[in-house]
């Protein structure tokens, strides 16, 4: 796992054989999403065909056959250890395999589907690892998946565009009488206040989040806290720029994100509060999996 993206500063905080067990998932599912993201040189013939593997790997994962990817093999073991779920993997191939092709989304109940299946399946595997099983730390885990996400969107707009992909609700669009035309331009016209109305939603499900996150385990969830900061500091950024987020992907340098881990989960959003430095330009990913603020 990579020193720049979310997972690593996130789980330090850890016990080893969690944070193996983390870094072990988050493998494949960054090995799923480039079935869609990096598929090389087949096109569409070789998208439908990864996608069709890591369905059967997920398969021989659970059922007990040899897998055939080291990251099925990586994850076979932790499956008895941890009690993972098996849904969670499936609806992740699912939502990763909504990606072929032009994504739009009518409505923010279709987007809300997309953003559970790439996001909050992710939090349903990382809860069990945590060791946590109630009902409660469940839907904390499905709400901070879907802010989470929603901050990816909010953030990637640009890049996601070029990329020939828009997540924003085209009913949104029409509510702020906006185009792609328009959000191609950046921001012109109504677009400030679109993005505004992007960064609310996600705001909400930070909120239904901390609602939601159950008091007898909040040891455990010490880690996921931490990583909702690191994005809820992303989404402090992207407002006080302006919803600027076109001329410079928004990121958290690295030094507030190492004061999450080594202070409180409340560091980073603290620090969000300062002036942002000087912004750099570098690659975005699609989804919570792989991004990199």
């Amino acid at each position: 796992m990579a020193r720049d993206t979310n997972f690593y500063y996130s789980f330090l905080v850890l016990p080893a054989s969690q944070r193996r067990a983390i870094v072990s998932v988050w493998d494949f599912c960054r090995a799923v999403d480039d079935a869609v993201d990096d598929p090389g040189e087949g096109g569409a013939d070789a998208i439908q065909g990864a996608l069709a593997f890591w369905r059967a790997e997920v398969t021989r994962v659970f059922e007990g056959a040899p897998p055939e990817s080291p990251q099925g093999r990586a994850v076979q073991p932790l499956v008895a250890e941890f009690a993972l779920p098996r849904r969670p993997f499936e609806e992740l191939v699912d939502g990763v395999a909504m990606d072929v092709g032009a994504s739009r989304y009518a409505t923010f109940d279709d987007l809300r589907t997309y953003c559970y299946r790439v996001a909050s399946t992710v939090g349903l595997i990382c809860i069990a690892i945590f060791g946590c099983r109630s009902e409660q730390a469940r839907r904390y885990a499905i709400e901070l998946g879907l802010a989470l996400q929603l901050t990816n969107i909010l953030r990637d707009v640009s890049v996601d565009l070029a990329r020939g992909r828009l997540y924003i609700p085209l009913e949104d669009l029409t509510a702020f009488a906006c185009t792609e035309v328009d959000l191609r331009a950046g921001l012109v016209g109504n677009v400030p206040r679109l993005l505004e109305h992007q960064a609310r939603r996600a705001h909400d499900y930070y909120a239904r989040a901390r609602a939601a996150l159950p008091s007898g385990e909040r040891r455990r969830l010490v880690a996921a806290e931490i990583m909702g900061a690191v994005y809820r500091a992303i989404l402090a950024r992207i407002e006080r720029r302006g919803y600027d987020v076109f001329s410079s992907i928004v990121r958290v340098p690295r030094p507030p994100k190492s004061a999450s881990v080594f202070g409180c989960s409340r560091c980073a959003v603290c620090w969000a509060a300062a002036p942002p430095p000087s912004p750099t330009v570098g690659r975005a990913r699609r989804s919570t999996t792989g991004s990199t603020p």
